[in-house]
């Protein structure tokens, strides 16, 4: 393939992005990436997974979704060579721009995402600063899911979190049950973290810190110990402290689940993956409740396609319960009210719990060492990323430093933080108006705050709300499988969630007022949100003001098809992942968290495909070793 062609290639996905690739990326960044795509190609051994042209009428298996639990899914069934897997997924395939790190931002709002909105809020505000009143929700519609559109944070939630699972009834699910399953993923090609026996190599999820930061990242880490905190692997024995970002990052790119898990095994005959193929109902046996294939939509036309032995959900916490929803399977008086007839009635679609934080905390400093745009999109950055696969561009989404913290109203043990730092050392404003375009700002909010740092060194620290008290719902708008659900996350309606995050905050204040941060002259902005304004910095009633306007998530749904035990009336799915009261239907994905964990979702959602699929196999008598 001519460079001309691979830079056409890209070009021709940056229009998809904003109709002029020029002005998402410039054009060194789209040099950048046809060249990456020509190291994608040559370097990597494995091509991409194969689009099936004909899906069988057939198959043992039918997974629903290949993201970051379902394509861990399709890869492990597919392992059993005379079961027949097939695995549908809405979206297509990856492409070069997000295979570069630094890029994550350019994939959300893309063809890429599903580009979900949480519904306007009601007596609790929240997303303020939003167009709308609405925050997005990127949401993986891609092989590989959101593991494609994610800033590839490696984090597996704490201890505590898994023990609690088991606690509510929830057997095999402790964290001495789930830490093989971490390890059997993981590939980690740090060698000091690789030796210890919290870590692993020769799985087939590759994990590392990126090569490359800018100084403030030791500044951060310095930070931490100044405040009293260990700097440590937090996917170790304890998970309090600073850290390095650890992620899943090979070569210097991006490590998602298609190019982990899909790639290496896409030559088996026994796997068939169907892109562009949106499933739109499990079909379910009224009499016997058992479900035994699925219908969806491949190029505007309908299909269906049968399973022998079972149909597995790993659509996500959005996807998977208004899937179940439209099969009969949710809240009784809810689907009769679309005329859905209930075929198991469940709590499907409730308990949805997600992470926020204030978005746009920002500091400034003196020195021309933070990650802006202007800096990292040039010729010599794009070629030490195309030859030595390092510098700026490995960057995993821009985060540099994780933190794990503890505010007045943490476990008094210590061990269960309820805070967590991102720590980047750029901000709204380092991106061009990429950032304001993908959170949806609102003009007038983005003209007063950000808009005059445009020429600023900035750096950020997202603190985040690690086990909400607060949950929502999704539930449907229509029986239409093409109408999105109405997703409404009930942000803030518990107090201590705003109490516990305003801690967080000023634990974040004091990170840069340590000596390691006021090297630079570290400062915070202080130019407050526009109806703010009669509220004096650092108040209680100034951050939830603010909290209530720029209401950040990071993409981490959770828990709409809870995991329990059938007297759990809240449960959906069985502790083997199964749905109460339908046979030969599971649920695999971030959406049967009973609570959802302590930090980043993505690897515990691996880690849920990968327990998943064993349990699949030893319930149809598959010894596993």
């Amino acid at each position: 393939m001519s460079m001309l062609a691979t830079i056409g290639q890209v070009a021709h996905f940056a229009v998809g992005l904003t109709g002029n690739p020029l002005t998402i990326i410039g054009l060194v960044p789209i040099f950048a990436a046809g060249l990456a795509f020509l190291r994608y190609v040559a370097v990597d051994p494995e091509s991409h997974p194969v689009n099936v042209r004909h899906v069988r009428r057939e198959y043992d298996f039918i997974v629903v979704g290949g993201g970051s639990a379902g394509a861990v899914v399709a890869s492990r069934l597919s392992e059993i060579a005379n079961w027949t897997v097939l695995l549908l997924e809405a979206g297509g395939d990856e492409n070069e721009i997000s295979d570069i790190p630094a890029m994550s931002g350019y994939t959300q709002m893309s063809e890429f995402d599903w580009m979900y909105q949480t519904s306007p809020p009601g007596d609790s505000p929240y997303c303020l600063a939003m167009i709308g009143d609405r925050c997005n929700w990127p949401r993986g519609k891609v092989l590989g899911g959101s593991s494609v559109l994610n800033a590839m944070i490696y984090i597996r939630g704490n201890k505590h979190d898994y023990d609690q699972w088991e606690r509510q009834g929830n057997r095999g699910w402790s964290y001495q049950d789930v830490l093989p399953y971490f390890l059997k993923s993981e590939d980690n090609r740090n060698p000091y973290l690789s030796k210890t026996k919290y870590h692993q190599t020769g799985g087939y999820l590759t994990v590392q810190e990126s090569p490359w930061r800018t100084p403030l990242s030791i500044a951060f880490l310095q930070a931490g110990k100044e405040l009293g905190y260990d700097i440590r692997d937090c996917n170790g024995e304890k998970q309090t402290g600073f850290m390095l970002s650890q992620g899943t990052l090979r070569r210097g790119s991006r490590c998602s689940t298609s190019k982990a898990f899909l790639r290496p095994v896409r030559m088996r005959n026994n796997l068939h993956v169907a892109m562009y193929s949106q499933a739109t109902k499990v079909m379910i046996n009224p009499k016997t409740k058992t479900a035994y294939g699925v219908k969806f939509v491949r190029n505007n036309h309908p299909q269906t396609v049968r399973a022998r032995r079972e149909v597995i959900l790993s659509a996500g916490a959005i996807g998977s319960p208004h899937l179940l929803m439209l099969s009969g399977v949710g809240e009784k008086n809810h689907l009769q009210s679309f005329q859905i007839p209930v075929l198991s009635d469940l709590k499907v679609g409730y308990n949805l719990q997600d992470h926020i934080g204030l978005g746009g905390l920002t500091f400034i400093i003196d020195d021309p060492i933070t990650f802006t745009k202007s800096r990292y999109q040039t010729f010599a950055v794009a070629m030490e990323y195309i030859v030595n696969e390092k510098g700026p561009l490995t960057s995993l989404g821009g985060v540099e430093g994780l933190a794990f913290v503890n505010t007045k109203y943490a476990p008094k043990s210590g061990d269960w933080p309820d805070v967590q730092f991102h720590f980047a050392p750029s901000s709204i404003n380092s991106d061009g108006e990429q950032v304001k375009k993908i959170t949806g700002l609102r003009d007038s909010v983005y003209n007063t705050i950000y808009k005059p740092l445009r020429n600023a060194e900035t750096w950020t620290i997202l603190p985040l709300l690690l086990r909400p008290k607060s949950s929502g719902w999704i539930k449907l708008k229509s029986k239409d499988p093409s109408v999105y659900p109405d997703i409404n996350p009930n942000y803030f309606t518990h107090r201590e969630d705003i109490q516990t995050l305003t801690e967080g905050i000023r634990i974040a204040l004091n990170v840069s007022n340590s000596q390691a941060f006021q090297k630079f002259n570290s400062r915070p902005h202080r130019i407050p949100f526009p109806k703010c304004r009669q509220y004096d910095f650092d108040t209680d009633d100034y951050w939830e003001c603010s909290l209530r306007h720029f209401t950040f998530t990071i993409y981490h749904p959770t828990s709409t098809c809870k995991m329990g035990p059938v007297e759990d009336p809240d449960a959906v799915v069985d502790p083997r992942l199964k749905v109460h009261g339908i046979k030969n239907l599971r649920v695999i994905d971030a959406s049967i968290m009973p609570n959802i964990v302590s930090g980043n979702t993505n690897a515990p959602t691996i880690m849920i495909g990968e327990k998943g699929a064993d349990m699949i196999k030893e319930d149809w008598g598959i010894k596993i070793r």
